[in-house]
């Protein structure tokens, strides 16, 4: 897609769960894009979606909505299970995907999204909408001008506590569930962000619960030359869900860094900076934005959460679960 090719971007959702919602109520605050279509897999759901949200087309099928010819790009809202299949049937379509974190359940998976995006030359990127947020966005500015010196240390968590219900897919092996690849996703993208490498070496505990899944779960990330990660992750646990990274010069502080309003920075014999987002919104008008531009300009990845970073974080899930020795029935 050329820049003269795209420029009111025309999304279709796919999927009508939270995550879907919430991401079509954020499409107003993104300028030259519209919400045109949304699918489901019954019309009823379509068209419940498409009214409460001022969606001008419901389809009753996926398939049905990738062959909208007017549509630019979808975004791929169904649980993680499902966006290789939903994924594939999308980029098949000719069409430009941003897709729900995490990204897939394993890397082999990843690998055939890739490779299929890379030969269709079509834009692919993964929604780890937590990158493009104003304060992290700050985040990176303050680390790229050396505000504290060397990064030697980050530290992030994200977990809370579920209610008791083995059926909901957080607790359900045969949906994916668990902490690593719902809540972890999080800490783990983050520590790729600040580090921008795999690590080069790993250690991991976790507590697997009755129903078979990781309820809760620490890494240790060794990235070289001294430099780490302490990561820890929850669906049975509430955490503080706040990230440190410490420098040699300074530190910075995100409350609830996964939907980060704030971000402060503790520059070595400086007053601290509070760096405060008023944002309106939810926040996934950010990457919606970002992935729109993207588009215009021409781009088959995201310079911000390039498709072989999204791959290696994928490739160290899988080796973290396999140090648990946990796979999941469908794998």
């Amino acid at each position: 897609m050329g820049e003269n090719k795209v420029t009111s971007v025309k999304w279709g959702i796919l999927g009508t769960g939270w995550i879907a919602r919430k991401f079509a109520d954020d499409l107003a605050f993104v300028e030259n894009a519209e919400c045109l279509a949304v699918g489901s897999r019954s019309i009823e759901s379509a068209s419940r979606f498409a009214q409460a949200h001022g969606v001008t087309r419901a389809y009753g099928s996926y398939e049905e909505l990738v062959q909208d010819p007017d549509i630019d790009v979808i975004y791929v809202a169904t649980p993680h299970p499902f966006h290789k299949e939903n994924t594939l049937t999308t980029l098949r379509a000719g069409k430009a995907v941003l897709c729900e974190k995490p990204f897939t359940v394993n890397s082999t998976e990843l690998e055939e999204m890739i490779k299929l995006a890379r030969e269709k030359k079509l834009f692919l990127m993964e929604a780890m909408w937590t990158r493009f947020l104003p304060p992290i966005v700050k985040v990176r500015e303050w680390i790229k001008s050396g505000r504290i010196g060397e990064v030697q240390l980050v530290k992030a968590e994200f977990g809370f506590k579920t209610e008791w219900a083995p059926e909901h897919r957080l607790l359900n092996l045969e949906l994916g569930g668990g902490a690593l690849l719902d809540t972890g996703i999080y800490p783990v993208s983050f520590a790729s962000m600040i580090f921008g490498a795999a690590p080069e070496k790993m250690s991991s505990t976790s507590r697997i619960g009755t129903t078979g899944v990781d309820e809760q779960f620490s890494l240790l990330l060794d990235y070289g030359g001294g430099r780490s990660a302490l990561l820890s992750g929850a669906v049975s646990l509430g955490l503080t869900n706040d990230a440190y990274i410490h420098g040699t010069e300074g530190y910075i502080h995100i409350p609830s860094f996964l939907n980060a309003k704030t971000a402060t920075l503790h520059a070595d014999g400086a007053e601290a900076e509070v760096f405060t987002d008023h944002r309106e919104s939810a926040g996934y008008n950010f990457e919606a934005e970002a992935a729109g531009q993207y588009l215009r300009e021409g781009l088959l990845e995201s310079p911000v959460i390039p498709l072989d970073e999204s791959l290696n974080i994928m490739k160290l899930l899988d080796e973290v679960r396999a140090q648990w020795g946990l796979k999941y029935p469908f794998e």
